[in-house]
């Protein structure tokens, strides 16, 4: 396979660009590859590649177009967002995945490229440029969930480095991933000033990771406990105490990340009307035959294709360093709607959508039933929507609390 990495010359028109970007993706894109699910943003397993997955994000990561607009000195596309645009929508074309993602670029890397030293930056943007490291989330606690800013996991100054003990729960992909930013106490006496923002490696000793069983079959979280880590010094992110504020940032970058709901192609890999006419049938006109669900139907398709636009913006101003303000919005419309997907989805298949195991069900059904369950909680995680209210009431609309 004949794999060009060369640099994209930036001299050149948008229509030349474009052009650049279908050549790479048939010179570098294997046959037959089909559609996959990120190895290295998984949450549901431990990194798993063919060998045509590793040469595709590799070529991919090699010109930085995994993140597009991140800066290209630290390994990232150095792209404008409007050649980012062109560049996913080219993916889109020729049916290609971005094989690099995860919580490295939903919310880690745009925070450290804001946040971090130079050293920190140089050390930990590459790799998640390159698809290369898994982070895992180390926020809520049994006794710190909405109220965040009560968690108790202390980090104890010892001088060159911290000693870290506590506990840490619904750790998304935790049992599989490389390293953790975390938010730790370092300071007993105030509540959100007491907090700092620290990485830790988590194959360092005292790291324990058990996985947590959901109602869908899955184990994409689990509880991490931290018995006497030690964590050097030169790993915490901004100043002792500051971890509130980096902390709310990233939330910012992980809300609006979530509500777009995954990639659009995957959404079309729904083919709700396709399902629908096969499992309902035609009218006389050629249309679906039960009118009530060809109309929810296509009001769900306009409402996304609306919310889609508007967080696909977003989303490139989270990339570049920027959060949209309107990050909450869309973290409760864009969870409500995907859990209205996964409901048509099961509504169309009727009895073969309820479905746990067996021959009577194909593959694709049982994944629905799954998908239908993991989605009950996407108004939960990353900020359940009674949290998203408050926020849009205070931070948005500028309401005050009663007093």
């Amino acid at each position: 396979m004949v794999t060009d990495t060369s640099p994209v010359v930036d001299t050149q028109d948008d229509e030349a660009f474009r052009a650049s970007v279908r050549e790479f993706i048939a010179a570098n894109y294997p046959p037959g590859l089909p559609w996959h699910d990120i190895a290295f943003a998984s949450v549901e397993g431990p990194t798993v590649e063919t060998p045509g997955m590793t040469a595709w994000r590799k070529a991919v990561g090699e010109r930085g177009w995994g993140t597009p607009t991140w800066p290209a000195e630290y390994g990232g596309g150095g792209l404008s967002r409007e050649r980012a645009r062109i560049l996913q929508q080219e993916f889109e074309r020729a049916g290609v995945y971005n094989p690099i993602g995860g919580m490295g670029v939903m919310m880690f890397g745009p925070t450290l490229l804001e946040y971090g030293t130079e050293e920190q930056k140089k050390k930990h943007i590459p790799p998640i440029c390159r698809g290369e490291i898994r982070w895992c989330q180390g926020y809520s606690e049994p006794n710190a969930g909405s109220d965040l800013a009560s968690l108790q996991t202390w980090a104890e100054n010892k001088g060159d480095h911290y000693v870290v003990n506590g506990q840490k729960t619904w750790t998304s992909g935790g049992q599989w991933a490389d390293w953790c930013f975390a938010l730790v106490r370092t300071d007993r006496s105030k509540k959100q000033g007491g907090i700092s923002f620290l990485l830790i490696d988590m194959t360092s000793p005292g790291v324990d990771r058990k996985p947590i069983r959901m109602i869908s079959g899955l184990s994409p979280f689990c509880e991490t406990f931290f018995t006497d880590v030690v964590v050097p010094k030169e790993n915490l992110v901004g100043e002792e105490g500051q971890g509130w504020t980096i902390g709310k940032r990233l939330l910012q970058h992980e809300r609006t990340n979530l509500a777009a709901g995954g990639e659009s192609t995957a959404l079309r890999a729904s083919n709700f009307v396709g399902k629908a006419k096969a499992a309902r049938g035609l009218d006389s006109e050629g249309r679906l035959s039960d009118p009530d669900l060809r109309a929810r139907i296509a009001k769900f398709e306009i409402e996304w294709a609306a919310f889609e636009l508007t967080a696909q913006r977003a989303v490139a101003e989270s990339k570049s360093g920027g959060v949209s303000t309107i990050g909450s919005i869309l973290k409760k419309v864009g969870t409500k709607l995907n859990q209205e997907r996964a409901e048509l989805a099961i509504e169309i298949a009727g009895r073969q959508g309820l479905g746990w195991e067996g021959d009577n069900f194909s593959e694709e059904e049982l994944e629905d039933t799954r998908a239908w369950l993991f989605d009950k909680a996407s108004t939960i995680y990353g900020g359940s929507t009674e949290v998203q209210n408050n926020i849009i009431a205070k931070n948005i609309l500028g309401m005050l609390e009663h007093q």
